[in-house]
């Protein structure tokens, strides 16, 4: 009887590991890409208002959200995932273009995995586990 209810549990474990190093692997992708920015600027332009707002939503938003999942995997997980799809909203209302390509979703991926990782977790406890 044991048995099923500690499978939710070990499988959470699980993807929970998954998403941590999935977020370091994120979150040092995010950094590379800023350290080589101000090694080498693409340009000499500041950034406009507009692109401040973006970059609040991503990356700002998921690694804030990806280092809270740490210790709160629902609420970072939630931040995540809220942080990306605002990031999307916004580049569609000001670019009236959606991203192309899977890459900002593969980045901020370890936000849907420690959702996941919290359901579960959520799920075995309310089963006794």
């Amino acid at each position: 009887m044991s048995a099923p209810t500690a499978t939710p549990v070990i499988v959470a474990g699980f993807i929970r590991r998954i998403a941590k190093v999935w977020s370091i692997a994120s979150i040092g992708f995010i950094l590379l890409m800023f350290v080589g920015e101000a090694l080498h600027p693409s340009t000499a332009a500041s950034f406009t208002s507009s692109e401040l707002v973006g970059l609040l939503f991503f990356p700002v938003g998921v690694c804030l959200g990806m280092i809270l999942a740490w210790r709160q995997a629902g609420v970072g997980g939630s931040i995540t995932v809220g942080s990306l799809l605002a990031f999307y909203a916004w580049l569609r209302v000001a670019g009236g273009r959606w991203p192309r390509g899977p890459y900002f979703a593969l980045v901020a991926a370890p936000g849907i995995l420690f959702l996941v990782h919290w359901l579960l977790s959520q799920y075995g406890a309310s089963r006794g586990a």
